[in-house]
Order: C-alpha cells, then structure tokens, then sequence
C-alpha cells in the first residue's frame, strides 16, 4: 500500500492544530468541490484525498494512529492488542521483551518476512472506507456509469437511477487492504444532490409551480411546461383558480433499481394578474365585473 501524506495533501505540518487542520480542509474543499469544477477529473481526484485526509487528520484518535503508525494506521487496534498479548505471554514466563523482538514482531505484523519461530500471522480485515459523491437533481434521474479515485485506485461504478439525497451504497473490497492476507474493507459512498430546478424532490414525486396568465386560468387553453425529462404540454380546464393543483402520473422520479417505474409529478397553478393594462382593457374589466 503506498503511503499517503495527509499533512502534505492540506499542505499542513504535523504541528498543526485542529483549527488549521480545518482551515485548510475548507479552503481546498472549496478550490475542488465538484459543482465548481465540472467535468474536470483531476479536481475530482483532489477533492476526494482532501476529504480522506481531513477525515484522518480532523479526528484525534485516527491523527494519533496515523502519526504513528504511517500507512499501516489502520491496523493500529490489532496491532496494539497482538503487542499486548506478546507482552503479557513473555511476562507470564519470566522474560522480557525486547527492542529487537519488538521489531521482529513489527515486522512480521506488518508485511515483513516471517520466521519459523514467529507462528502464524494473524489475519486482520481491512478498514472500511467513506466518501461522498455529489450529484444534481437530473444526474440522480438517470442511471450512470463514474469513475472514482480511491486511495489512488480507480474504481468503476454503476449508480441507479433514483438515489436518495444522503443515501449510502456500499462498494464490497474496496477499502483499505487487509493485513496478512486479511480481507479488503468495504467503500461506503454517501450520495448529496443538490437542486438547480424549479422542480423539487420528495421521494418519487416531483413538485413544481408554473406560471399562468389570467386569461387561460379563466378561458383554458395549453400551456407548456418544463419536467426532468423535457417539456409536455398540458390542458388547462377553464375557470381554473389560483394554486389548483394537478398530478401527472408517472412524470415524477424514476423508482430506486424498480426499472420503468416512476412517481408522479405534482404541478401547482399561480395565476398571473396582467399589468400595465390599457385603458380599452379597463374598461371591459369594468363592464366583466358589472355584468
């Protein structure tokens, strides 16, 4: 596994406090964030290490390991209770443990060769990894296919249609390599949408205002109207008032991994009073409104 240095990467030094730690993970957040560099891998790249070191850096317990242990920070737990035991098994008969068994015992943990009078190494899992991935309102409608960067692999995903804003999917074997021949960890990725429309999202229903001018609230007519998947046209019956709602059934969200189903689409009438009007057209307002 090749070392990754968190403090280069917020380029921090290692007497950095929490506060700079934060500093510097939210100026570079800022720099990469993905709705500022669209299209762009490399930002893509940087955001995701900025976010694994500042996850790492940012949490004492991890920093602390991490300091200490390097790349193998990870296995930090196991190796601290496979020392533990070695300690107390040598104090039970009598003898000391020492620096160069200490070592021996590092290294036959951690990837060195193994001796005939170590026993057998212990294998221990991987640890889990988390990331987040954002995507808008029209990417989460369709099924796509990215390509992320984790821990300097590429990873090639499939994300269904219909992901939830904060839902998390889990990747099997992609998180950090086990130790010993342990199993890999898993890779969470947490999903955030975010919304650019004038539709919004409640589960698989799609809600949405349109505009309507006054003449084709009380006359009726067609109007047009924007959805995620493109524009329809719609009946407006006569006398319609203003917020009147009306369901198009199965013009909403795509259903999470249930192909061809969808929600509906929830459009709510906001009838417009014209402005500016002539006087010819005050007038017969006067008379519509005497008659």
């Amino acid at each position: 596994m090749e070392f990754v240095d968190y403090y280069k990467i917020l380029g921090i030094d290692k007497t950095a406090t929490p506060k700079d730690v934060k500093t510097a993970y939210r100026k570079f957040a800022r720099k990469y964030h993905p709705d500022l560099n669209p299209n762009n891998k490399d930002a893509n790249k940087n955001f995701q290490q900025i976010n694994e070191a500042n996850e790492v850096l940012s949490d004492p317990q991890k920093r602390k390991k991490y300091d200490q242990y390097g790349k193998d920070w990870q296995h930090a737990d196991e190796f601290e209770k496979q020392k533990q035991y070695r300690d107390q098994s040598s104090n039970s008969h009598g003898s000391g443990f020492s620096g160069g068994d200490f070592s021996d015992f590092f290294e036959s943990m951690f990837g060195g060769a193994s001796g005939g009078n170590r026993g057998r190494q212990a294998k221990y899992r991987g640890e889990d990894f988390n990331a987040e991935l954002h995507l808008d309102l029209i990417d989460a409608s369709k099924t796509q296919k990215q390509t992320l960067t984790v821990n300097g692999a590429k990873i090639r995903i499939t994300i269904p249609a219909g992901i939830e804003n904060g839902q998390t999917i889990k990747i099997s074997g992609h998180g950090g390599p086990g130790m010993n021949s342990g199993p890999n960890g898993d890779l969470y990725i947490t999903f955030t949408i975010a919304n650019h429309t004038k539709i919004k999202r409640s589960g698989d229903n799609l809600y949405t205002t349109v505009d309507l001018d006054l003449y084709t609230a009380v006359l009726g007519g067609e109007i047009t109207i924007n959805t995620l998947s493109g524009q329809v046209k719609l009946k407006v019956a006569s006398e319609t008032q203003n917020g009147s709602k009306v369901k198009l059934k199965g013009k909403g969200f795509p259903v999470y991994k249930k192909e061809g189903q969808f929600g509906d689409l929830y459009v709510t009438y906001e009838v417009k009073i014209p402005t500016n009007l002539t006087d010819r057209q005050k007038t017969l307002f006067t008379e519509l409104s005497k008659s």
